[in-house]
């Protein structure tokens, strides 16, 4: 049994965050639909690169949204919900006939979970945008990469995933709670600008103490720190370097052969030369030589693995992080199976609904 065995959550077909988040709540033992678009409405346009990990462990119910027949059958599955997810612009769903308070008429206790960029209100609630766009407004995005170039873009998992996506699960299963005690469901904003800014609370409480500077890689966890950064070693590959407590970076400096009065850890002017000298000596052996080196230490100095190499890591192998190259779900559960449940066929419509219509 996993934790969210015996619920049933309607997934509203999109891109992006509220797939990974229909993805998350299947993977934790819900039964999810995922309400695709039929051929004869465009398919093409939501058949995701990803999908063996996106769109794992629920099945896809090919419909149009539009069609009276089908709004029907799909408000039938909407009584017997308890949640619904989605991920269009504010007012399509309204828009569709399938706003919240349409559903929730008809299943009082209905979460309804939606994920959007910009939120549902504000002034850019209707703009277009991608991850790259909300987390610029969030402040992270300024406060990553090199400081003498732009902003790195650090894939979208910031945006999309971490401040979209994993946010609507929360809020989802905290209304669900509620649900169950209240029998009154609520409506979820999860706005990917709200969650990465949450995100980043710890440097915005640092930079109101003075203790985080605008300026990239003048920080402790931005690159400015020549503890806390990755180095190039001599066959191009790189390790990474978390040395912050000071018990870890005297075990650092040990494994570098660096007398520790030569280099203070806060000496902050004294940074660039200690980077300067750090890099010198990662230059002079290979990634996994270095590994291997502060294998068994406190250093805190790890490979860095490319995607195709972290599968095959003896950690991941040892604790079944990735199946078949493709990671597998977290968190894990005592008594839970570990690997990731396959999507099941697709299933018509009418099939869907006979099948939630012999449960309360």
């Amino acid at each position: 049994m996993q934790p969210l065995s015996g619920l049933r959550i309607l997934e509203f077909d999109g891109l992006g965050p509220v797939t990974f988040a229909g993805m998350m709540l299947a993977d934790l033992g819900a039964e999810v639909l995922r309400l695709s678009r039929a051929a004869s409405v465009g398919a093409g346009a939501f058949d995701e690169v990803g999908g063996a990990v996106l769109h794992r462990g629920r099945a896809s119910v090919p419909v149009d949204l539009k069609d009276a027949a089908d709004r029907d059958r799909i408000l039938a599955l909407v009584e017997k919900a308890d949640a619904v997810i989605e991920g269009f612009r504010p007012g399509v769903m309204e828009r569709l006939g399938y706003g919240p308070d349409v559903l929730q008429q008809r299943n009082p206790a209905l979460v309804f979970g939606r994920v959007t960029g910009w939120g549902q209100t504000g002034p850019l609630a209707q703009m277009v945008g991608h991850d790259l766009n909300y987390i610029g407004l969030s402040g992270l995005l300024h406060a990553m990469g090199p400081a003498d170039r732009p902003p790195a873009p650090p894939l979208n998992v910031v945006g999309d995933y971490g401040g979209g996506a994993m946010m609507l699960v929360v809020g989802v299963l905290a209304g669900l709670i509620e649900a169950r005690t209240t029998g009154r469901g609520r409506v979820v904003d999860a706005a990917m600008t709200d969650g990465a800014a949450l995100l980043g609370g710890l440097f915005q409480a640092l930079r109101g103490q003075g203790a985080w500077s605008d300026r990239r890689g003048a920080n402790l966890l931005d690159g400015g720190a020549p503890f806390y950064r990755c180095y190039r070693c001599r066959d191009g590959g790189f390790v990474a370097v978390a040395a912050l407590e000071p018990r870890f970076y005297a075990a650092l400096l040990h494994g570098l052969d660096i007398a520790p009065e030569t280099a203070p850890q806060y000496d902050f002017a004294g940074w660039p030369a200690l980077h300067a000298r750090l890099e010198q000596i990662f230059a002079q052996r290979d990634r996994d030589d270095w590994a291997a080196a502060f294998a068994d230490t406190e250093a805190c100095v790890t490979p860095v693995l490319s995607l195709s190499e972290a599968p095959d890591h003896p950690h991941n192998l040892a604790r079944a992080t990735f199946e078949d190259g493709l990671p597998t779900p977290a968190p894990r559960f005592d008594g839970a199976p570990v690997g990731a449940a396959a999507p099941p066929p697709s299933v018509t419509l009418s099939d869907a609904v006979q099948a939630w219509s012999h449960t309360g």
